[in-house]
């Protein structure tokens, strides 16, 4: 028995939507694997500040070139940055303004380190397109965002 024509795409159709509603359904683990890995690269920088203060504050006055703020500044709001918005953002909490925020402070830390690797660079390229997507998409269904916008909508 033959196969009529038209029928095989409209097979190949039927098997791609399926596909596609599969793939959909793993989306709020995919966006809770980007925040989580986001935050940890972050969160985990904030601590070696904080472990290492005195070093912090000496690589703020002679390595890093942050603008418009002392180094002591610069090392005291970066590492609440880089301890605070991780947070938020492992919660799903603002979860696009924090996304927002660690774009804007990825780009700041790129400026500020005049000596930073190619593989140092791809890396922060990576975070900021996984932030970048965050904040375009959201945090996902796996969120406090997503919680309270079913509480209060």
């Amino acid at each position: 028995m033959a196969i009529p024509f038209d029928s095989l795409p409209r097979r190949a159709t039927r098997a791609y939507f399926r596909l596609t509603e599969q793939a959909q359904k793993l989306e709020p683990l995919w966006a809770l694997a980007i925040r989580l890995y986001v935050a940890q690269v972050f969160f985990a920088s904030g601590l070696t500040k904080i472990a290492h203060w005195a070093i912090t504050v000496a690589l703020f006055e002679n390595e890093y070139q942050v603008p418009l703020l002392s180094p002591a500044t610069a090392a005291f709001l970066g590492t609440a940055a880089e301890l605070g918005l991780p947070v938020l953002l492992a919660l799903g909490v603002g979860t696009r303004v924090v996304a927002v925020a660690l774009f804007a402070f990825n780009i700041v830390a790129v400026i500020s380190y005049p000596d930073l690797s190619d593989a140092g660079l791809k890396d922060h390229m990576l975070w900021g397109a996984l932030l970048l997507a965050t904040a375009i998409h959201g945090a996902g269904k796996l969120s406090l965002d997503h919680l309270a916008e079913r509480r209060w909508h």
